[in-house]
């Protein structure tokens, strides 16, 4: 993610930056032993308790290993082809539980009495067909600030709920493509695909993402991912699998949807990479809602379409309407430019640090 003007990176971000752009050119290579973090905050002049937390970004996103009594070790390989060691463990982790993290209510009905005190009769008028101007514009600017995605609000379609936007994704792709899912995953994902006539293959998992050997025999040309722990089984794909599903994506006419579902709420100090973000290929579609960060009734998500695919999505699909009332974008739109939005994300991680602290946390090396 860009750094904004004027601001300062904390040191933490600083050296995980660092390391982390050394794993990807090869300083280190995988299986390398990375110096102990007392060694790396001499070498950096930094605290231990930093040098810890870089630690516990890698490992979050799959760039390290930590080996009881061992050390850290480099987990990533960044080479162009298939990993199938990336896939060789097959643990699945626990689903982690969040609990009650719904909005707070009364910031919710302060910011629509605000919205219909501003903008009055004009929430009676019919938005635009993939979504309100403002919202897509607040939207466009969130995902730059939290996620690193940079995209045109051009790009962006807003929809009711994650499951209208698959059959959109369906009815612009084609239903003559193979679609393949995770292997368990959220179920109306297959269900959806299915409905509209498409074909769909589910992939096994393992610990770190699609099992390598099922993706290189799969058939598909659309790749439906949830990177960021995957629902029902909480696997989140590490940095070498990411990779891996970029280079699965090369061929021609394969598409990738990313569905970044409940990602806000990780408890690192940092936001994960997004497959999106990191492909050069311009054939990623991601995808996000509000039903979990504010609640299931707000029936919000939205789209993010490659450039090359808005000409043929607004040639084929132009003439739909959007399906989320014109109210409820200028809500959005409005906590998300007032930093409601990004504040209650902060709260309920702090609340979640604290919990997994509370349950033992992780362990050191």
């Amino acid at each position: 993610m860009k750094k904004e003007k004027g601001t300062k990176k904390p040191k933490y971000m600083v050296l995980y930056d660092r390391l982390r752009q050394n794993i990807i050119d090869g300083v280190y290579k995988s299986g390398d032993r990375l110096p102990s973090k007392r060694v790396l905050a001499d070498r950096y002049s930094v605290s231990v308790i930093t040098a810890e937390r870089v630690y516990e970004l890698l490992i979050a996103e799959g760039y390290v290993t930590a080996r009881e009594k061992s050390g850290y070790f480099c987990e990533y390989t960044g080479d162009d082809r298939f990993l199938s060691s990336v896939s060789s463990r097959e643990t699945i982790p626990e689903k982690a539980d969040y609990g009650n993290i719904s909005f707070p209510f009364s910031l919710y009905a302060k910011t629509v009495r605000k919205v219909l005190s501003d903008y009055g009769e004009s929430i009676f008028s019919k938005g635009g067909g993939t979504g309100t101007d403002v919202l897509r514009k607040e939207l466009a600017a969130y995902l730059m600030r939290s996620r690193g995605i940079s995209t045109s609000p051009d790009c962006i379609v807003v929809g009711a709920g994650a499951e209208y936007l698959y059959g959109l994704i369906v009815e612009l792709l084609g239903r003559d493509k193979i679609y393949a899912a995770e292997d368990p995953s959220y179920e109306k994902i297959e269900q959806v695909y299915k409905a509209m006539g498409a074909g769909c293959e589910m992939l096994p998992l393992g610990n770190s993402g699609i099992k390598s050997a099922a993706l290189k025999k799969t058939g598909a040309q659309v790749l439906h991912i949830t990177p960021y722990r995957s629902f029902p089984s909480g696997v989140t794909a590490s940095a070498s699998k990411r990779l891996e599903y970029i280079i699965w994506s090369k061929q021609k006419n394969r598409y990738i949807i990313e569905d970044d579902f409940e990602s806000e709420f990780t408890v690192t100090g940092k936001i994960y990479d997004t497959v999106y973000s990191l492909s050069p290929c311009d054939n990623v579609i991601y995808i996000n809602t509000f039903s979990r960060t504010i609640s299931p009734s707000v029936r919000t998500a939205f789209m993010v379409l490659p450039e090359r695919l808005m000409e043929r999505f607004k040639e084929n699909l132009g003439f739909y309407s959007c399906t989320v009332p014109t109210l409820e974008q200028y809500a959005l739109a409005q906590l998300l430019s007032s930093g409601e939005f990004e504040r209650h994300i902060n709260r309920r991680r702090r609340e979640l640090r604290l919990k997994q602290k509370a349950k033992g946390g992780n362990s050191n090396v």
